[in-house]
């Protein structure tokens, strides 16, 4: 029997802080089916924040709705969370976030936008998501540190990356050519104080929800 409250993440938050924040059954990245599963081992919320996209087949909308209708309060954040709980919000999926409010508004329309890869076993990140660098890069220039050019190449640099390609470092070597040699070498210590990881941050603000939804509905978390 599965407990009430079933999780899948992976890296956009690292399990033992998931775990500080929430008691619940951690799983990997859902794949086609494993809502489903959930839902017929008992979940009565079930929080999906990541999953596959390339890998294996993605969480189908069918097995979310079919949760839905059982009763099952599915909350969706970060990932693959975000995306289906922009889709399916109207039709009673929760959403978490600012990554959810983006899709659910159409500023952010491709699932690009969060993907990434990672250790299949560590869940350690590999690449960098392009909300996050999108995310990066204008706190940096709203700080007043980074001028809208330069933000503007780096972008531009990363969205013509394909997604496993995307790393700071391959960003940086293939703008190098459009800055002089001191404003590349300020770059990168600019970016590191101004890093965002709001696939992580949204990750929590879904952990805080799931445990104050558990509250109201009497499940232990």
């Amino acid at each position: 029997m599965m407990p009430g409250i079933v999780v899948f993440l992976g890296p956009s938050l690292d399990r033992e802080s998931a775990k500080c924040l929430l008691h619940a059954a951690f799983y990997p990245p859902a794949k086609r089916g494993d809502i489903a599963a959930a839902t017929s081992g008992g979940a009565r919320i079930i929080t999906l924040i990541d999953g596959v996209f390339f890998q294996d087949d993605a969480v189908g909308h069918r097995e979310i709705l079919d949760a839905i209708r059982k009763g099952v309060r599915v909350i969706g954040a970060s990932s693959m969370g975000a995306l289906r709980a922009a889709e399916l919000e109207v039709l009673g999926m929760e959403g978490v976030g600012e990554i959810f409010c983006l899709y659910r508004d159409h500023i952010l329309i491709s699932d690009d936008e969060v993907a990434l890869i990672y250790d299949p076993e560590s869940f350690l990140s590999l690449s960098e998501p392009l909300i996050n660098i999108r995310c990066t890069l204008r706190k940096a220039v709203e700080a007043g540190a980074l001028d809208l050019e330069t933000a503007k190449i780096l972008k531009g640099t990363a969205q013509s990356l394909y997604f496993p390609d995307r790393t700071w470092d391959v960003i940086l070597s293939r703008a190098e050519g459009h800055f002089s040699r001191d404003r590349w070498e300020r770059i990168p210590t600019i970016l590191s104080r101004f890093m965002v990881d709001r696939k992580r941050e949204d990750a929590i603000l879904a952990l805080e929800r799931t445990r104050e939804l558990a509250r109201e509905l009497g499940i232990a978390s």
